[in-house]
């Protein structure tokens, strides 16, 4: 028993040993071959045998050989079980805890009891969020935090820090996004919108609105009033 044992740990022993070895060779040669590629975070096997995953940027996915050869872009698909394998990674390596939004960088709307609660990125110019919000207006009982996100223009920045720095942020960027009322010039300390920004790059937003609900859900894009309600419905339960 104690040999079979041993056995197996050098067995193993000798696996991780390889899998480090082919680990340094593919970072070696890609880091060479492609000087974009000189600060790969993590190296692992994928699903696929033969194929290496390859992560940088946080959340950026290559696929590779085990001698760094050949590089493939794109998604791997598990024709068995009909998943999308590399879509399913990116979504947990950008996922964002509903607990762990910043939420010193956004400002809040209640309405009604506010018990649902609610994180919304939004550009100030973006022409779906403006549609959103006046289905938002029809959802009571809920906590919004809004993240502004100016990323469409130069011009975003400018109506964000406006709103940012306007006295009642909440009734100003209503009005604005609600009544095409704009928001008077003002100024004040707006370096959370740089931050905002940076966690959205960090996370992967790239579009607006994007929301994330108290249960940890994402959804991109603009949703109606009847998702909102489901959207958060789940995310009670």
């Amino acid at each position: 028993m104690k040999f079979t044992k041993t056995v197996f740990a050098l067995t193993v022993m000798s696996v991780a040993c390889m899998a480090c070895s082919q680990e340094a060779t593919i970072r070696k040669n890609l880091a060479e071959r492609l000087p974009q590629l000189q600060n790969i975070d993590e190296v692992t096997k994928s699903a696929m045998p033969g194929l290496w995953e390859i992560r940088s940027n946080g959340a950026d996915i290559l696929y590779t050989d085990a001698e760094g050869n050949f590089l493939i872009q794109g998604s791997l698909i598990d024709t068995k079980l009909r998943r999308n394998l590399t879509e399913e990674r990116v979504e947990k390596l950008t996922a964002i805890a509903f607990d762990a939004l910043p939420l010193k960088d956004a400002f809040t709307i209640v309405r009604g009891n506010g018990k649902r609660r609610l994180a919304v990125f939004e550009d100030p110019n973006c022409g779906y969020c403006k549609r959103f919000e006046r289905d938002l207006q029809k959802v009571d009982n809920v906590t919004i935090h809004m993240f502004l996100f100016p990323i469409l223009s130069a011009d975003s920045t400018d109506k964000s820090k406006n709103i940012w720095c306007a006295k009642d942020k909440g009734k100003s960027w209503q009005d604005w996004m609600v009544r095409d009322v704009p928001t008077g010039a003002a100024s004040c300390d707006t370096s959370a919108l740089t931050r905002n920004v940076e966690f959205g790059h960090k996370h992967k937003i790239t579009g607006t609105p994007t929301l994330i609900f108290s249960n940890n859900e994402r959804v991109p894009g603009a949703i109606d009033t009847k998702q909102i309600e489901q959207h958060l419905a789940d995310a009670k339960n």
